[in-house]
Order: structure tokens, then C-alpha cells, then sequence
């Protein structure tokens, strides 16, 4: 049984489309799951009202496993994110994450702003031990299966130590979440050869080739839409959150570039959007925050209902493979292995 807390209040289109995300998410997850919605409590009973008397009248009966959480104030997304968790203890963001902290509920799940919802994760739930920053990991569609890239934002310099334990975080996710059973590491650079690179980058390099990790080598960025290099399949790509965030914006903007183009040559358009689904954001819904001691994920500011259904439903499937305490022996016990 997995309890999720929801930033209902989180969002470009909240609380319509984060309510709309927690009603999709009940009908597909198992019963024993439950979602909270916290956040201004009128607005978000006023908008489970009109779904339910509207479009999402047939999600009624999963109404009951929806539980309202009043939350007064809202984070907006343009906020600094030290003032802003400073000065509103009683957000929906730091409500939803003191929950989760303090055993009310088994995960959390914003689109709200990223990087208070990062701030707040350290503060209250805090980084496993031996571990510097944490990381956001994004899944990446390719050619083959996804990929896990990270990080994909959250901290622009690092240092060789900090890729490794990015990539240890990596190894587990891609483990408990997406079944890999061995999964393959590469580290992201201009060029295959281990001499290839930045000082960071070789470093790097020499530090997986030691780690126990099954660490495949450098990867260049071709090698990300194909989902391999020469060498393997690739499961995980481990970056700086600058490099991250640069792909990662470019990834987004592949596929309306794909669909004008093919419209313009003359394509029909609803099976172009077919053929390209795997690359809509929404399919994957939200990047977990690895590292902090729980589950936080982070949707796109963007999110639509089915962004949003698809982070909850990560977000269960992490509480159910115990990603977290799975981290924590990783971490505890680095060189044992990619899976726990």
C-alpha cells in the first residue's frame, strides 16, 4: 500500500490538471494505493466537483481514495527557492514534503517550482549518508529502450566523486524501476576514448573503471537517441546538471520539430503524434530527486493530467521496489555492485 502526496497546487494548469492527473492515476493504480491532494482545500474540492460532474464523471467511485490536504499557500514558479520555502512553511510544496517526512505518506510529487521542491527535499528529508548532492534522473526515449540520464539539472559543477555517486544512484533506479538487471554505465564526453575529455571527465572515467559498477565507458551524445554505443546497450548516462539540462531541453523540442516538419510535407498528423508518443514527456510524467532519504518527483511545470498520472504512478512503483532504502545499502556498500 503506497500513500502519495500531491502538490495539487503545483503547475502551470493546477490545480486542473494535477486533480484531473490524481483521479486517472486511481482508476489505473491497484486500490490499495491512495493519493492526497494537498493544497488550498476549496479549489481543489471545487475542482473534484466539477471533473467528477463533468468530463471524469465516470472516475466517481475512485473519488474516496482521493484525501484533501489543506495547504493555504502556494509556491509560485518564478520564487526563490531559499526565501520562498523560508517564508511559506504552510505551502502545499513543504506541507506535501513534511508529510512524507515525517511518515504521513510514502512519496511526493510536484510540476511546482524545481527548485524549491529540490531546497525543501534536502531540508526536510535530508541526503543519505556519504552522499554530497543529490541528482535529478530523467528517462530519456531511444531508438532501443529508455535510458536514465542524470543529472539533468540539478547541480551545475561537479566533481569526478559526485558523477560516480550519480551513478550508483542511477544504477539503482534503473535496477528497481525500469528491471535492468545488470545495468550498463556510460559517462557522457566528447569522444569514446578514456583520454577523451575535460579533467573532471577523466577522472570520472578512471573512478568508474574502478568501482564495480558495470561501467561500458564514454558515451558521446549521438549515442543517447540510439540508446548505445560500439560497446553496449546503455542504461544509464551520467553527466553534469549543465549538460543534463542542455539535452534534455533539446530532447523536448525534437519531437514538435518532427511533427511541423512531417505536417508541412504532408503527413497526416494524428498518426505522426502516434509514431512519436515514446518522446512526449507526458508518457514518463515525472524525474525522481535521488539521493535525498525518500521519494520526491519532480513533473515538468507543463505537466498535463496524464504527465501527472504517469508521475504517480513512478512514484508508487518506486515505493513498491523500496528504491529508497535500496539507495541507502548502495551508498552504504559501493562497491558490492549496480543492483541492490
Amino acid at each position: 500500500m503506497a500513500r502519495i502526496a500531491l502538490d495539487a497546487m503545483g503547475g502551470d494548469h493546477a490545480p486542473q490538471a494535477t486533480v484531473a492527473g490524481a483521479l486517472l492515476a486511481a482508476a489505473e493504480l491497484d486500490p490499495s494505493h491512495s493519493i492526497l491532494l494537498v493544497g488550498q482545500a476549496e479549489r481543489i474540492e471545487a475542482t473534484l466537483d466539477a471533473l467528477l460532474a463533468g468530463e471524469l464523471a465516470a472516475l466517481a467511485p475512485h473519488r474516496p481514495r482521493l484525501h484533501v490536504v489543506d495547504a493555504p499557500d502556494v509556491i509560485a514558479m518564478a520564487e526563490k527557492p531559499s526565501a520562498a520555502i523560508r517564508s511559506k512553511p504552510n505551502s502545499s510544496m513543504m506541507v506535501g514534503l513534511r508529510l512524507h517526512a515525517e511518515g504521513q505518506c510514502d512519496a511526493f510529487v510536484s510540476a511546482g517550482n524545481t527548485g524549491a521542491q529540490m531546497a525543501a527535499s534536502m531540508v526536510l528529508l535530508k541526503l543519505h549518508e556519504g552522499l554530497k548532492r543529490p541528482a535529478i534522473a530523467t528517462i530519456f526515449p531511444t531508438a532501443e529502450r529508455p535510458v536514465v540520464v542524470l543529472d539533468s539539472g540539478a547541480n551545475v559543477d561537479c566533481a569526478a566523486a559526485e558523477l560516480v555517486q550519480f551513478a550508483r544512484l542511477g544504477a539503482v533506479y534503473a535496477h528497481d524501476v525500469l528491471g535492468r538487471e545488470t545495468p550498463a554505465v556510460g559517462l557522457l564526453n566528447i569522444g569514446e576514448e578514456p583520454e577523451k575529455g575535460d579533467t573532471v571527465s577523466k577522472e570520472a572515467h578512471a573512478l568508474l573503471a574502478q568501482s564495480g559498477l558495470n561501467f561500458v565507458g564514454n558515451v558521446e551524445g549521438r549515442d543517447l537517441p540510439a540508446g548505445r554505443s560500439h560497446q553496449a546497450a546503455l542504461d544509464v548516462v551520467v553527466c553534469d546538471g549543465f549538460v543534463g539540462n542542455v539535452i534534455l531541453k533539446f530532447y523536448e523540442a525534437v519531437a514538435p520539430l518532427m511533427v511541423g516538419l512531417l505536417v508541412k510535407a504532408g503527413f497526416e498528423q494524428d498518426r505522426i503524434m502516434r509514431a512519436l508518443r515514446d518522446l512526449d514527456y507526458s508518457e514518463y510524467g515525472g524525474a525522481p530527486l535521488l539521493g535525498v532519504r525518500g521519494i520526491s518527483i519532480i513533473c515538468h511545470g507543463r505537466s498535463s493530467p496524464r504527465a501527472i498520472k504517469s508521475a504517480l504512478k513512478v512514484a508508487v512503483q518506486a515505493v513498491d521496489s523500496r528504491l529508497d532504502e535500496h539507495i541507502g545499502k548502495r551508498l552504504a556498500a559501493p562497491q558490492s555492485g549496480a543492483a541492490a
